[in-house]
């Protein structure tokens, strides 16, 4: 394929080399000079292992150029690709005016081109960046999206030191756009390349760099919080997170990295608060495990809110054991948010299969009657019963039996799915999903 890739900084360069090498014939793109003249005599901008003799071969093999002028690349090329910088503002803002900056000249460019062309930002970009970047090019242009060019949103994975393994082996490969001839193009542009493939809304590949990054950091965060406690305590920080790090059940896994509700039982709440406190007896700071109950206790406000939204006050919960399968009550967040809307004066109808059984018989008796009897005075006999009496459904645990009442559901009763039962449904219409 014959591609441009606009930015010869870090990520521009490595693309250009490894592109080249994967057969490709590539235009580098940059505004400053000095880059430009580099790559033409086969060196490299930056200093990354391997990127010298790749880039060198590209020049050898005439697969890799260079130059100043957009128009002459848009001409000679059928892809652009963007790795110009985002970087941050003082207030935390990130500055896309050079993202925005190269889509206006590419734009101008495409004024004077007759086929199609591919536009792909592969900077970090905050989620409607592609949109926005779309509505420029159309401006400007006066060509169609889809049409006479594509807008696309591909993320890179890139780590300096190791960045051309990482190019040539990344964690997957990420292709954001609503344009399917431009899809077809990168599907091909990458077939070469042994990872994962995932297309996605644009919105949605711009996301995931962020939430990577962000997954980073707090890894990093944790188990330097973990490690100062474990040093205070005559413990080998590192030992306590190699064991940690080998459970690839729970600890490393999809297991618990599904937005939702908050979180509740017997054991995670107790052992936060004790580990919190531990710290705080060994004047060890722990800003990040300080912050997991009140980011716990917002996801509650959060699901109290959706049921604000709608203005209606009968409102029936299916399902309040804090998970699907069990009676237990323990701080379960769904108890929680049932006495505050009780205590707003909301009328309640609630259901819980195992809830019922415990009521009559089973370790939570006892507290169900003696702690939370008004709970008690509230349940209904059937899920029928719940949904015939409320005007907003809840739906608290991914019980099974949820899930097929929820096809049933008339339309002019409003669904706050607090565990998305149906992972393909999204906010829409009657349907309402705390985080999707």
């Amino acid at each position: 394929m014959k591609i441009s890739i606009f930015g010869l900084g870090y990520v521009g360069a490595v693309s250009c080399a490894c592109f080249a090498k994967l057969g490709h014939q590539i235009v580098g793109v940059d505004i400053n000079e000095q880059k430009v003249n580099l790559i033409k005599n086969g060196k490299s901008p930056i200093i990354e292992k391997d990127l010298d003799e790749y880039i060198y071969e590209g020049i050898q093999t005439r697969k890799i150029d260079a130059t100043t002028h957009v128009n002459d690349a848009i001409a000679r090329t059928d892809i652009s690709i963007v790795c110009v910088g985002t970087p941050s503002q003082i207030n935390g803002n990130i500055n896309l005016s050079y993202i925005y900056k190269v889509c206006n000249e590419i734009a101008e460019a495409l004024k004077h081109k007759n086929s199609f062309h591919t536009i792909v930002i592969r900077s970090t970009v905050v989620p409607g960046t592609i949109q926005q970047c779309v509505q420029i090019i159309e401006d400007i242009s006066g060509k169609v999206h889809g049409q006479d060019f594509g807008v696309a949103s591909n993320p890179e994975f890139l780590r300096e030191g190791t960045a051309i393994e990482d190019f040539w082996h990344p964690p997957y490969t990420v292709i954001g756009t609503t344009c399917p001839k431009s899809e077809k193009q990168l599907i091909e542009l990458y077939k070469d390349i042994d990872a994962p493939f995932f297309t996605l809304k644009p919105e949605e590949s711009e996301m995931i760099k962020y939430a990577n990054n962000n997954f980073h950091a707090v890894k990093i965060t944790f188990a330097n919080e973990i490690g100062n406690i474990c040093k205070e305590l005559g413990v080998d920080g590192h030992k306590v997170m190699e064991v940690v790090s080998s459970d690839y059940k729970l600890n490393l896994s999809p297991y618990y990295m599904k937005p939702g509700f908050a979180f509740g039982g017997s054991c995670l709440p107790k052992d936060v608060r004790g580990l919190n406190y531990k710290a705080k007896m060994l004047d060890v700071k722990v800003p990040m495990l300080n912050s997991l109950l009140p980011s716990n206790e917002y996801q509650i406000q959060r699901g109290l809110q959706l049921v604000y939204n709608t203005g209606k006050r009968k409102i029936g919960i299916l399902g309040f054991a804090f998970k699907a399968g069990t009676d237990d009550l323990r701080e379960s967040p769904v108890v929680e948010l049932i006495e505050t809307l009780m205590g707003k004066g909301y009328e309640l109808s609630l259901y819980d299969s195992n809830i019922l059984l415990s009521k009559l018989m089973g370790k939570n008796k006892d507290y169900l009657t003696g702690h939370i009897p008004h709970i008690t005075k509230v349940l209904k006999g059937s899920i029928e019963e719940v949904v015939k009496e409320s005007e907003v459904i809840i739906l608290g645990n991914k019980s099974p039996d949820f899930a097929e009442a929820l096809k049933n559901i008339q339309k002019d009763k409003t669904v706050i799915d607090l565990v998305r039962i149906d992972h393909e449904s999204v906010t829409k219409d009657n349907y309402v999903g705390i985080c999707w």
